[in-house]
């Protein structure tokens, strides 16, 4: 067996579909009896979606998900104002939205594509110790007969939430902290202005109350403080102690509670992502506060970004050291998010007479008069749908041929479609290979040196939004099967290319 992935969240079940997909042999196990049957992590995000289209599973998503139109604002039982999101990355994704999509919905989905791809994930079956050489890893597993099972892999995938048992059993740290005061999520049945479809904030002296819409008539998603006051926090609550604002201040009429919990937010990222065979991915390796709804996303990319790396060192395509990119690629993106969300999410909750100024009358002001600037939309867009996301420092990026530099996601360009083109320049990212992508002309080099190394090579007919993505024209970009680009060339010449298979041992064919 090549790898034995622990856990079975988003993040274990992305890790083993994109591996199944790619030829990988793999075992998945999980602890509990059955998928998760609560909403949890609601947040899909455009480059969330933008991988899934690789592995035709965006469209599901999408169609049972709910698209955000508008953020609106309250502050004393009043709405303040309305911001508009709709397609506020128009030009940037195919996916210029924001969407909600319950985990437990979406962890069916994905179990239902991988039993259809033969993989099944064996529950009830726990992790209970582990070693490993330079060859393998040995894994003790406790299966539902209650014995104990021998199980020996090539690799070891810890995808088992911030209580890792992969994590602690390799010894690395967990540095981070936990915010003060204990917060409640709840999703109700429930009607009244704030259920409309939108996503609804009231900011008040003290706190916040936020509201998600969900799939389905009237479902929503309900995340605010309970208490700032550590004593509250032995209590068994339920939604009776902290609904009665969203019913006043939102003016909701709820007729039925269908999950409540209450939890503490944590910000913490592994020190490492990586020792020998076993890695760490999603919350594994870093947890954060929910602002941005960043957290199940940031696990996602985790797995494709791991998927393909194993996939190439299993089949004999990469070498060993490809994996070594995997750690500097994720773990510098995970540190910043969380530097990120814990400023966010500090001056939401901060206490004081100038914080609550802030919150409840300048915040809702500024916000109407900003999301009305396509620059500001544009540019928040590229935050929240983690678009910007780059791997310009990894060993895997070099060059650079206009605004675009190795390491960068491949910009998205809708083009005219004449002679039968594909409607995009993401639909070849489905053959999950690497591949040559030239926007105007390709060398005669190129297409030898392609034909050579069993590259797909992609010759786009230049137009205008192409310079305006950063593209620049007759250039080569060689694309890693997860859609970044591994080497931007400006000269268009196979010289570029062979230089970077070889220096990499990339054997696409």
């Amino acid at each position: 067996m090549d790898v034995l992935i622990v856990g079975a969240g988003p993040t274990g079940l992305n890790l083993a579909f994109w591996l199944t997909k790619l030829g990988v042999r793999l075992r998945i196990i999980d602890k509990t009896a059955e998928p998760g049957t609560t909403s949890r992590a609601v947040a899909v995000q455009a480059r969330t979606l933008e991988l899934y289209r690789q592995v035709d599973l965006a469209q599901s998503v999408v169609d049972a998900g709910v698209k955000i139109a508008a953020a609106n604002f309250w502050t004393g039982g009043v709405k303040a104002t309305r911001a508009a999101l709709g397609q506020m990355g128009e030009g940037l994704s195919p996916f210029p939205f924001a969407l909600t999509y319950p985990q437990d919905a979406h962890e069916r989905l994905l179990v239902e594509r991988l039993c259809a791809l033969g993989v099944s994930v064996e529950r009830r079956t726990e992790l209970l110790r582990f070693d490993q050489d330079v060859h393998h890893v040995r894994a003790v597993l406790k299966p539902p007969n209650g014995s104990e099972e021998t199980c020996q892999v090539s690799y070891l995938a810890g995808c088992d939430g911030a209580r890792s048992t992969v994590r602690e059993t390799l010894g690395i740290g967990f540095p981070g902290g936990t915010y003060t005061g204990l917060f409640y999520v709840a999703d109700v049945d429930a009607v009244g202005p704030a259920a409309n479809g939108e996503i609804h904030v009231d900011l008040e002296q003290a706190d916040f109350l936020a509201v998600f819409p969900l799939s389905g008539t009237g479902r929503l998603r309900l995340v605010g403080p309970v208490s700032w006051d550590a004593d509250r926090e032995g209590r068994d609550l339920t939604f009776d102690d902290v609904g009665e604002r969203a019913i006043r201040n939102l003016k909701l009429t709820v007729s039925k509670v269908n999950w409540f919990s209450t939890y503490r937010v944590h910000h913490r990222v592994a020190a490492q992502f990586r020792q020998q065979r076993a890695f760490l991915l999603g919350d594994a390796a870093h947890v954060h506060s929910p602002v941005g709804g960043q957290g199940m996303n940031t696990g996602i990319g985790d797995a494709v970004n791991l998927a393909w790396k194993l996939a190439a060192v299993v089949k004999g395509r990469g070498p060993e050291d490809l994996l070594a990119t995997y750690q500097p690629e994720r773990i510098g993106f995970a540190r910043r998010l969380v530097a990120t969300t814990d400023r966010v999410f500090t001056v939401i909750t901060k206490q004081g007479a100038i914080a609550r100024q802030v919150r409840i009358r300048l915040f809702p002001r500024v916000a109407a008069v900003l999301f009305r600037v396509p620059a500001v939309r544009r540019l928040l867009f590229r935050t929240v749908s983690q678009i910007n996301v780059n791997y310009r420092n990894s060993p895997l990026s070099t060059g650079a041929a206009g605004a675009v530099r190795g390491g960068d996601r491949l910009p998205w360009i809708k083009l005219n479609n004449k002679n039968g083109q594909a409607a995009d320049n993401f639909q070849p990212l489905k053959s999950l290979r690497w591949q040559v992508h030239c926007y105007g002309n390709a060398q005669s080099s190129i297409r030898a040196v392609c034909d050579e190394s069993g590259l797909d090579l992609h010759v786009f007919a230049w137009q205008p939004s192409m310079r305006r993505a950063g593209l620049k024209q007759d250039a080569a970009y060689l694309i890693r099967p997860d859609g970044y680009i591994g080497l931007a060339d400006p000269t268009g010449t196979s010289s570029a290319i062979k230089r970077y298979l070889e220096q990499h041992s990339i054997r696409p064919n």
